[in-house]
């Protein structure tokens, strides 16, 4: 079987960009290489991304394109337009749009992950040209796709109702962390804590800076909690889109002493800021899947997290769940958790074992049943849950 994956969305320099759907698709790939050594894969990646990179095995061939196709306004002409010339050349069986999005004159069946549809449920957040592509493309790819893998159960069930698409054509194949995610060497995490002169307690959340983050609300909470606790909050993230009000209610709250804007988080030293964190906090209105809460978990941090949409799977019943416009019952809930080491050591044991619950290979695995069902033909029994 020829598979061929848009790649394009993986990104190879340490920036935000390397988030979200960039490590799915990273993970992806490398689990897909250590358990199919059979089927023969192209994957086509954006300019700079090549074999040496990504370091896949043999039957996996990468196609770096010569343009710049990180960038939106050149991605989409080569998913149109680019994508199914180079799929008649290839002889590709299949094809997998990774990010929602196949070429409407696919010449082969194809199979498309859905990771949120976020701009169905905030068309504000977004900017007009991107909003419109998203949707149209991704309402006719899920209609024409053999099959949707869905990150998770509320996706799932999301593009269902919202696209009409019927439940047996969708399979969940949710998100893991990824294997450096895990409490790290206590004496490595004391010179973490030491080299950047973190205090005794701290509240944290790491996430895009975006309305639907809701990083106001978790503002109001804090304000709330400031003269009860020493423990500062720290914000980590880059900036998305219409992230002014966030400090703006900074200011008017009179909170600049106490919150610490952290931007981009490398990779590398996010486990050790999860680990040095009293408590992961994470009020978003909507997820997909809600990553940072997971990663959070598998370093041992005590998570408090809203209860919408995805991230009550990801979740379970390790953290404490709030719903995301209560900041007054977000306030009680950090308060609760910074009072309380027995609840702290509690919800720690919980996350470790609710973050074991996801892995990349079972992810790997699925997908792969996936391919082989659009070869084949058969019916494929719809999965869910994880």
């Amino acid at each position: 079987m020829q598979i061929a994956i848009n790649a394009h969305l993986l990104a190879h320099t340490r920036s935000f960009r390397r988030a979200g759907v960039s490590h799915y698709i990273e993970q992806v790939l490398q689990h897909l290489g250590q358990i199919d050594q059979h089927n023969a894969y192209t994957i086509y990646t954006t300019r700079g991304l090549g074999t040496r990179e990504l370091g896949l095995p043999p039957n996996f061939r990468i196609k770096p394109s010569l343009l710049p196709t990180i960038n939106p306004r050149i991605r989409i002409p080569w998913e149109q337009l680019l994508a199914p010339l180079l799929l008649r050349a290839s002889g590709a069986d299949l094809f997998h749009g990774t990010l929602n999005v196949v070429p409407l004159a696919c010449p082969v069946p194809t199979v498309v992950t859905v990771h949120d549809l976020a701009f169905i449920r905030f068309p504000q957040t977004f900017r007009a040209y991107n909003r419109t592509y998203l949707d149209f493309a991704t309402r006719t790819s899920v209609r024409r796709a053999r099959y949707i893998l869905a990150v998770s159960e509320h996706t799932r069930r999301e593009v269902a109702g919202l696209l009409g698409v019927p439940l047996e054509r969708i399979i969940v194949t949710p998100n893991a962390a990824r294997a450096h995610f895990r409490p790290p060497d206590p004496a490595r995490l004391a010179q973490f804590i030491q080299q950047q002169q973190l205090p005794a307690q701290f509240l944290l959340y790491v996430g895009t800076l975006e309305p639907r983050k809701n990083l106001t609300t978790l503002l109001h909470a804090y304000r709330q909690i400031a003269r009860d606790t020493d423990a500062p909050l720290f914000i980590g993230g880059g900036k998305g889109w219409l992230y002014q009000p966030v400090f703006e209610q900074l200011e008017a709250l009179g909170l600049r002493e106490r919150v610490h804007f952290i931007g981009y988080i490398d990779e590398d030293a996010l486990p050790l800021w999860y680990a040095a964190a009293t408590v992961f906090v994470f009020p978003s209105l909507y997820e997909g899947f809600g990553m940072p809460p997971l990663e959070a978990m598998a370093c041992g941090t005590p998570v408090i997290a809203s209860n919408s949409t995805s991230i009550p799977e990801v979740v379970g019943d390790a953290g404490l769940l709030i719903p995301p416009t209560d900041a007054s019952a977000l306030a009680a809930a950090l308060l609760r958790v910074l009072r309380d080491a027995d609840l702290r050591h509690s919800m720690r044991e919980r996350g470790l074992v609710q973050a074991q619950r996801f892995a990349w290979h079972t992810t790997a695995e699925r997908t792969l049943q996936v391919y082989t069902a659009v070869a084949q033909g058969p019916p494929l029994l719809a999965a869910s849950g994880q």
